[in-house]
Parts: structure tokens; C-alpha cells; sequence
């Protein structure tokens, strides 16, 4: 389940945290929060561990409103590349999906994205997975178009 964050929310999750909190293998999340999201028994498995697909679906649908607002329309995932799972989701979990542009071509869009959460909703906030998406622009009809350079700029 999905849903909208107000701006304290949003400051609160995308700060970065204080010096003694930075472990040597954690770093400040990569580009803007693009959708969060509340870890539920119905998306984990037999052991209590969230599904991996349910988290790479998270990450589909924050990279396709980042890559939408780019493109100015539709978009189709047509990649997932370089899923690495560092730690496990467990229920109760805020998940948040942190999008970046990594590169914007004539007709598509590759996006970083990262997943971290913040165990029981409000505890300690990790990186639990990445990847890089990659969407298409299409057209009315389908059919992949140019992205406009402005529009990528502008949003």
C-alpha cells in the first residue's frame, strides 16, 4: 500500500543522518524520494522476510512516476539490471524508494534506484537493495518517441 507523504514526512526521510549514526558501508540515500510504503504480512515469506518481488515492484512503480515526470507521458520498464539485496525487509518496515537519473537518452530514461528502510516505521534507517531501471517514452499509439530534452530538464 502506497501513500502520500506530507513535507515533514518527506524532510524527516530524506535527511541524512547524524556522523555517529554513519556506519563504513552506509552512505546518505541517491536522489529524491520517489514513494515509501509500510512492509505488511501479506508481502512476506514463511520465514517473516518480505518477497524480494514485492520490493523490486515498489521499485518499478516510484521509477515509473520519476521516469513519467521526466518523459512528460508514458513509460515502459524495459530493464532491471545489477538487483543486489543487502539486507532483508521485515513486516512493519517503512520502505522507501529513492530515485536518480543515471542517464537520459533519445527515447529512454535509466534510473538508480535505492531502497532503505526504516525498521518499525521509525527505528534505524538502512539500504537494503538497488538497482538500475531503464524506461521507455511511448506515444499514443504505443511506439517509442523522443524525449524532449527541455521537458527532461524541467521536471
Amino acid at each position: 500500500m502506497m501513500w502520500p507523504y506530507t513535507t515533514p514526512e518527506a524532510d524527516y526521510l530524506t535527511a541524512a543522518p547524524a556522523p555517529d549514526e554513519i556506519t563504513p558501508d552506509e552512505t546518505v540515500p541517491r536522489g529524491e524520494l520517489a514513494a515509501r510504503a509500510l512492509a505488511m504480512p501479506a508481502h512476506a515469506n514463511p520465514s517473516g522476510d518480505i518477497f524480494g518481488g514485492w520490493i523490486m515492484s515498489l521499485m518499478d512503480e516510484a521509477g515509473a512516476m520519476t521516469a513519467m515526470k521526466h518523459a512528460q507521458g508514458r513509460v515502459v520498464t524495459i530493464a532491471a539490471t545489477d538487483m543486489a539485496f543487502i539486507h532483508p525487509v521485515k513486516v512493519g518496515d517503512a520502505v522507501c524508494c529513492y530515485a536518480e537519473v543515471a542517464r537520459i537518452g533519445r527515447t529512454s530514461i535509466t534510473l538508480h534506484i535505492e531502497v532503505w528502510v526504516l525498521r518499525s516505521g521509525l527505528g534505524e534507517r538502512m539500504r537494503v537493495t538497488s538497482a538500475e531501471f531503464t524506461f521507455v517514452a511511448l506515444d499514443e499509439a504505443g511506439t517509442p518517441r523522443a524525449i524532449r530534452r527541455a521537458d527532461a530538464r524541467a521536471a
